[in-house]
């Protein structure tokens, strides 16, 4: 069984910087991907990246180049780089791991002078 939790979320001004934490406790060999999403209440959860372990990362449209993924050596946290951050970029984010379909709690982003 694995889990996944969350941190780094934050207030931040717009063109700010923060970096999320995923971080996996037990069978964390068994993963292969974890995703980035973020919602917003009252909206569906979107879908903001992906890194699939050994091969590469994918990102939405929206992040136009300001949102990075990376997994430490010890491959048990993933993180997600946020440059540039708009005000459209407040969500709680999560991450989410396959196979096993696998759910953090999330993280607020706020943006906001």
């Amino acid at each position: 069984q694995v889990q996944l939790v969350e941190s780094g979320g934050g207030l931040v001004k717009p063109g700010g910087s923060l970096r999320l934490s995923c971080v996996a406790s037990g069978s964390v060999n068994s993963l292969h991907t974890i995703y980035w999403y973020r919602q917003v209440p009252g909206h569906q959860r979107e879908w903001v990246g992906h890194i699939v372990f050994n091969m590469g990362t994918n990102f939405a449209d929206f992040v136009q180049g300001r949102f990075t993924i990376s997994r430490n050596s010890a491959g048990d946290t993933v993180y997600l780089q946020l440059t540039r951050l708009r005000s459209e970029d407040s969500a709680v984010y999560y991450c989410h791991g396959q196979p096993g379909s696998i759910w953090g709690q999330g993280t607020q982003v706020t943006v906001s002078s």
